[in-house]
């Protein structure tokens, strides 16, 4: 069984204020950060996150799927808008699989509980992902503290014998 994140990208981009303050300094930057954070994220939630982008406005575009540090980009085709791709997505889906939706689009948030995906605010990735920063950032403090002793990796009985056979000399 697989677990899908697809991620409307400019409605996350545009709804999470640390991306949005980005875009208006520079789009192509708005995305990479994106594609960063849902690396990261989706290496520790043990998911395929699956952004994609709009392009349906740009005259003779066609489909690009790029995989950038693990996270599968998609820029949809001419005519084609995120939701259309994510709405087909959905429906293609093996029954074993799950997605869930990343959006604040209330039509297309409709569309994915219809088709038995999962929705999930923008908000709630947002606390979802910080969460998971703080929970990292705790686990690689506790093994800077923890001292790798090879006494810590013996068993006790071992440890015994070991101790035994020092004390001896």
């Amino acid at each position: 069984m697989k677990e899908y994140l697809l991620i409307d990208g400019y409605n996350v981009i545009n709804s999470w204020p640390q991306l949005k303050d980005l875009l208006i300094e520079d789009l192509g930057e708005a995305r990479a950060q994106l594609i960063d954070m849902m690396s990261e994220y989706q290496t520790y939630r043990g998911l395929y996150a699956i952004i994609v982008f709009d392009a349906h406005l740009v005259k003779g575009s066609l489909e690009k799927t790029k995989n950038i540090k693990g996270v599968k980009v998609v820029y949809t085709k001419e005519k084609e808008t995120a939701d259309n791709y994510i709405e087909k997505f959905i429906v293609n889906l093996p029954k074993r699989d799950r997605a869930s939706v990343v959006t604040n689009d209330w039509t297309e948030q409709q569309m994915v509980l219809g088709s038995g995906g999962t929705r999930i605010p923008v908000r709630e990735l947002i606390l979802d992902y910080n969460n998971c920063k703080r929970n990292i950032s705790k686990e690689v403090e506790a093994l800077k503290t923890n001292k790798d002793f090879l006494s810590d990796r013996i068993d006790p009985i071992t440890l015994e014998k070991l101790e035994r056979f020092r004390r001896k000399k």
